[in-house]
């Protein structure tokens, strides 16, 4: 899932280079903390929250084929 998230929000920023992703594992559930440039943060979470809810739901899809809970936090 980690692999995924960054693939993704390099895609969306300015500086892909400030992208990091750091993942940490409790049972089936996963916490995925996305960390970008601050004049970047706009475009990961979109207006009304809509790229980052779409982020959320993609990999919520992915992890369901894995019978996994994926949690993505958007970090400043």
């Amino acid at each position: 899932m980690k692999e995924l998230v960054e693939v993704i929000a390099k895609n969306l920023v300015e500086h892909p280079e400030e992208v990091t992703v750091t993942e940490s594992r409790k049972g089936k559930s996963i916490l995925v903390s996305l960390h970008v440039a601050p004049s970047d943060m706009g475009k990961v979470i979109g207006r009304q929250g809509r790229i980052a809810k779409a982020i959320r739901n993609v990999v919520k899809a992915a992890a369901a084929k894995d019978d996994k809970k994926v949690i993505v936090d958007i970090v400043d």
